[in-house]
């Protein structure tokens, strides 16, 4: 590492913490096989004394760096120059203070936010990810990207490879994947390969294929990704007047939104920022639960970096004993070994964290809920809703206490989920289309009914 950076990529491990320079291509510690974090040196980088500096930028948004909700914060992301960042608009997202939903939660009004990353380019939060994981590519110089997907990464990857005229291949399961998120990276130009598989399965093809040959990896193994994705959290802070909200809830799948969220918190943290830290809850589908399954039966924990390997060989030897695949019809978090688990005990040790699980029948109730009072999600999006519901339910979390929950992606992501539920009346908050003959009275008489 040239010791003029101010960034560098570090390994995890703190038996090995290894150093390498950010112009090199890796996801992993050669030295040891860990994870990789992005690391600064604030002392050489100028920060704004207060996050409200941030929007300041909005008054020259003709900057198409002032414009991206993420490179508006790029003074806490500074591992490329300028000229390599890559940008198509991502991060005009809002926070809405929802009361409606509260009221339905029995939680005071101004208690419930909902960051909305579903406004994204490509319709969900991994924009922000992968704005910075080509902006790295760009600096470089690769000349094609991979990934592996259940949808949405495979939509971003797409649409951003598009933007610097770079080649892209998506790795995707049979019948794993949702529709509305294939058509995307379809029409984007991505080159689509199904295995007969699950997500797992094409997550370890993918590593491998780019390893031989030489192909930028940009599934959220790599560490660049989780550093676009920090800035979620900075849009919620500066929408909440700088303030930060007593609770995150997001949903867990490969866990690299968690990851990120605790990485921006220690780092806000550490650089004055923030005074309070936000506790963090990450919700499982029930049909894709390892973190639920190893953080609450198993007590894994990130106990300073040393996190017990055996449990996790354990786990994954018996879900391949038993060809496990996970089930879920929240397909974004339908993951049952993610590669983010490690940093994700990080963010839950450091925000002082939970975990929790939810059904299918629970994400839909809670997905209608959130149409009904004014935005769509996807399926995936609605376990943070579902799970806030337990933990108002248990005292975890109180009626009055400020919670933000990250809805990942927009509703047309899954409009299958969507409609099934309401024309098939699978629950409480179905809305079915009600047939009438072609008979104006008839109709009318409906109407008024």
């Amino acid at each position: 590492m040239s010791e003029k950076s101010v960034a560098y990529q570090e390994c995890i491990n703190p038996d090995c913490r290894g150093q390498f320079d950010c112009a090199q291509t890796l996801v992993k510690c050669p030295s040891c096989g860990d994870l990789l974090d992005i690391r600064y040196d604030w002392d050489k980088i100028e920060v704004p004394g207060k996050i409200s500096d941030f929007a300041k930028r909005w008054a020259t948004r003709d900057n198409r760096l002032d414009f991206s909700g993420v490179w508006r914060f790029r003074d806490l992301l500074s591992f490329c120059p300028d000229e390599s960042k890559v940008t198509v608009g991502e991060g005009q997202t809002i926070l809405q203070q929802n009361d409606a939903l509260a009221k339905a939660l029995d939680m005071k009004p101004g208690s419930l936010f909902l960051q909305y990353e579903g406004l994204n380019p490509s319709g969900s939060f991994k924009d922000n990810g992968m704005t910075a994981a080509f902006s790295h590519a760009k600096m470089t110089g690769a000349k094609a990207s991979a990934c592996a997907s259940t949808g949405n990464t495979s939509a971003s990857m797409a649409l951003y490879a598009h933007s610097i005229g770079m080649k892209c291949t998506v790795f995707i399961g049979s019948g794993r994947i949702a529709y509305g998120k294939l058509s995307q990276s379809m029409d984007y130009g991505g080159h689509t390969i199904q295995i007969r598989g699950d997500f797992d399965d094409c997550m370890k093809q993918v590593q491998d294929v780019c390893a031989k040959l030489g192909i930028y990896l940009v599934n959220s193994l790599n560490p660049f990704r989780l550093e676009g994705q920090k800035t979620i959290m900075l849009r919620i802070i500066e929408q909440l007047g700088c303030d930060t909200p007593d609770w995150i809830v997001c949903p867990g799948g490969n866990l690299g939104n968690s990851s990120a969220f605790g990485k921006a918190f220690i780092e806000l943290k550490h650089l004055g920022l923030i005074n309070k830290v936000p506790r963090l809850a990450v919700i499982n589908a029930a049909g894709a639960d390892t973190l639920s399954y190893l953080y609450n039966e198993k007590k894994l924990r990130w106990n300073e970096g040393r996190v017990d390997q055996s449990i996790i060989d354990a786990h994954y030897a018996d879900l391949t004993a038993r060809n496990y695949s996970p089930r879920t019809c929240a397909s974004a978090i339908e993951i049952s070994r993610p590669v983010n688990l490690k940093k994700c005990l990080r963010a839950l040790d450091f925000c002082n964290g939970v975990v929790l699980s939810v059904t299918d029948e629970e994400i839909k109730d809670a997905k209608a809920q959130v149409g009904l009072y004014g935005l769509g999600c996807e399926p995936a999006s609605a376990a943070s809703i579902a799970g806030l519901k337990y933990l108002l339910a248990d005292g975890t979390v109180t009626p009055d206490e400020k919670v933000a929950c990250v809805l990942t992606g927009h509703q047309l992501k899954d409009p299958t989920v969507t409609v099934n539920y309401h024309k098939d009346e699978e629950g409480p908050f179905s809305n079915p289309p009600v047939e009438v003959e072609n008979d104006l009275d008839k109709i009318i008489e409906l109407m008024q009914s």
